[in-house]
């Protein structure tokens, strides 16, 4: 028998072992099944490093030292070490190198229960109450005269009567579409009924370390003296014996070229840089670096920090008006037919800011809105779907910037409206779930690959924002039993 008829034989075993590694669980035509979990952890989060009884003169393996970011006048040291260098103890003998795996925490996905549990009976007839309302309201302005003010129903404002429409024309997609794809997880047992252990057992999880304020430094490292153009405009990690000033970090994009995990130290914070992994740490008004270095990507990815009340009580995380993020230099940033995704929330105010004034600002067409839908590890929606706060869908919109002199994509598919990505959420504020392996059919093979507003790094791609290391925190993974 030849080699490809064996190879045609083997090709179920073959592909099913492949689907069990990568984060798409089932693919349907609603959209896709998601194991977020799984993708962090098919990362090769393997760190070189030497035992503590090294030489204390040298540096541990694969790390950058910035231990002093507020003195900025001082002269600390980035030094940056190859995985394979074997530093020598004071009797002039080589350490012993371990490498040492990390995964993701399981329990930061562990959610069994819905976030809302309790009267969701009421909810249901509050909301039946609010359609019929709705239904009135849309009956009023149908027999409203041209050139009469629209009646506004007691009790609701613009943005909610707007938010109320928008969910009745995508609720049955939502409804429908989900139903599919979460039954087809309960079938494989990727998804599984509550038990009463899991129910008794479902508290939630905190960690107990304080993180490096990031987007602080990054507001420290604005009176950092500007560096000259023509020097280096990136920070190789995998480089030997390479020393740099503390302000490459905010100045220059960090790449991580090797193989392996590198481990950087930070204001006595560790971050894990994943392998083939690029990020520049900055806000908005230090972006330069990215457009210095003249590279352009085929997909970009955002997640802006949209405006909200309920951001600004919390004060949670810095937020940008509508005209600063009209104020990101995508056209400077995307390749000719690049792919740009936005995340909008629920807010329809942001939906068609979106639409009607950013992306046409970008030169950038309109071809698809997809949703992702949040549910618990036993298939429910951590909202109720009709709630009247809360939805357990967030949106995404899809675009491609309009270049006339740009050449058709070829051997990839047209992108489908009105996709659902269907996944368990991280309990980690404003984790989105991975999009490489949903677009890998949408784009070019090998494309280049950038998001902004990024809070965690991933092989393959370009990530910036002033939280761009904030879930590669140490205290986020769990160290494995470490080999020589």
């Amino acid at each position: 028998m030849s080699i490809i008829a064996l190879r045609s034989l083997n090709c179920p075993q073959r592909c099913h072992k492949k689907r069990k590694r990568m984060s798409v669980v089932h693919q349907l035509s609603p959209g896709w099944l998601l194991d977020h979990l799984s993708f962090i952890n098919k990362i090769n989060y393997q760190v070189h490093q030497h035992h503590e009884s090294c030489c204390s003169e040298n540096e541990p393996t694969a790390s950058v030292h910035l231990d002093s970011v507020s003195s900025f006048g001082s002269s600390t040291k980035f030094i940056a070490s190859d995985p394979t260098t074997k530093p020598k103890n004071d009797g002039g003998e080589n350490c012993e190198m371990f490498i040492q795996k990390y995964i993701f925490r399981s329990e930061l996905f562990d959610i069994t229960k819905p976030y809302i549990t309790s009267a969701i009976h009421k909810e249901c007839q509050q909301n039946n109450e609010k359609e019929d309302l709705m239904n009135g309201v849309k009956k009023e302005i149908s027999i409203s005269t041209l050139g009469k003010k629209r009646k506004r129903c007691v009790g609701f404002n613009q943005g909610e009567l707007d938010a109320m429409e928008y969910h009745e024309k995508i609720r049955g997609l939502i409804l429908d579409g989900s139903s599919q794809i979460i039954q087809e997880g309960l079938k494989s047992g990727f998804l599984h009924p509550l038990s009463e252990k899991q129910d008794k057992c479902n508290e939630p999880i905190t960690l107990s370390f304080d993180t490096c304020n990031l987007s602080e430094l990054c507001e420290m490292a604005k009176h950092l003296p500007s560096l000259n153009e023509m020097e280096l405009l990136t920070l190789q990690l995998m480089e030997n014996d390479m020393s740099v000033t503390e302000q490459d970090l905010f100045s220059r994009i960090v790449e991580n070229n090797s193989r392996f995990t590198k481990m950087i130290t930070l204001m006595g914070q560790k971050y894990l840089v994943p392998p083939k992994s690029s990020f520049l740490l900055s806000d908005i008004s230090c972006m330069h670096p990215l457009l210095n270095c003249r590279k352009t990507y085929d997909v970009i990815v955002i997640d802006p920090p949209w405006q909200n009340k309920s951001v600004k009580r919390s004060n949670r995380y810095s937020y940008l008006s509508p005209m600063q993020i009209k104020q990101i230099p995508i056209p400077k940033l995307a390749a000719p037919n690049c792919l740009v995704i936005t995340w909008v929330t629920n807010r329809q105010k942001h939906l068609r800011f979106v639409k009607e004034e950013l992306y046409p600002s970008w030169s950038v067409e309109i071809i698809a809105e997809w949703h992702w839908l949040k549910i618990t590890n036993s298939g429910e929606f951590v909202f109720p779907l009709d709630s009247p706060h809360k939805k357990p869908y967030e949106g995404l919109i899809l675009g491609r910037v309009k270049e006339k002199t740009a050449l058709p994509l070829r051997n990839t598919l047209p992108i489908p409206d009105h996709k659902l990505i269907v996944s368990v959420p991280c309990t980690l504020h404003s984790h989105k779930p991975p999009l490489a392996e949903v677009l890998k059919d949408y784009i070019k093979p090998d494309g280049d690959c950038l998001e902004l507003f990024a809070r965690n790094l991933q092989p393959g791609w370009t990530s910036w924002g002033n939280e761009v290391l904030k879930f590669q925190h140490v205290d986020y993974f769990i160290p494995l039993e470490s080999r020589s």
